[in-house]
């Protein structure tokens, strides 16, 4: 009786020697995973570089609307930029210091980039003779880089050259 047993031990093992084992699965490649941070296409900062290339590629080829879209979509992903590494950061705030530093940085980066942005759409609207619509982009300049940053510096000079304003600013007065 024991020997049937015995027999069916030996053939379960055999069978199951057989059985095709299920294959690990493969995991995507870390750089696939990273979406967000491709140079083409991603949201992220390089994004916003190349929309700025793109913009200016278009003024200079003399295609202003499509410069236009160009420049106010680069705006549009800094801006959301901007919050989400604002939120972030602040979020781990006195948990890991790392992370706020690192949002910090990025969202200087990212200002940088809004600022660029904005005196290119100023320019383009001095260019088709809308200077009222360059002056609060101009005044987004100086907001979010501070009044002594050489940018922001071009944007006041840009609304003295406008008109807007008349008191030059000197940074050492």
């Amino acid at each position: 009786m024991h020997r049937p047993l015995f027999l069916a031990a030996i053939a379960l093992s055999a069978g199951i020697a057989f059985v095709p084992k299920p294959a690990p699965a493969k995991s995507p490649s870390p750089s696939g995973l990273k979406v967000l941070a491709r140079q083409e296409g991603g949201f992220n900062v390089s994004t916003v570089q190349n929309l700025i290339k793109k913009g200016d590629k278009s003024a200079s080829n003399g295609n202003l609307q499509q410069a236009k879209k160009h420049y106010d979509k680069a705006r549009d992903v800094s801006k959301q930029l901007l919050a989400f590494y604002r939120d972030l950061g602040g979020s781990f705030r006195g948990l890991d210091a790392r992370i706020p530093r690192e949002m910090n940085s990025k969202g200087r980066e990212t200002r940088k980039l809004l600022a660029k942005t904005n005196l290119r759409l100023a320019a383009l609207f001095r260019r088709q003779n809308q200077p009222e619509i360059a002056v609060p982009v101009l005044i987004e300049v100086i907001r979010v880089m501070t009044p002594a940053s050489p940018m922001a510096q071009k944007a006041y000079q840009n609304l003295i050259d406008l008109g807007f304003v008349e008191t030059p600013y000197g940074a050492s007065n």
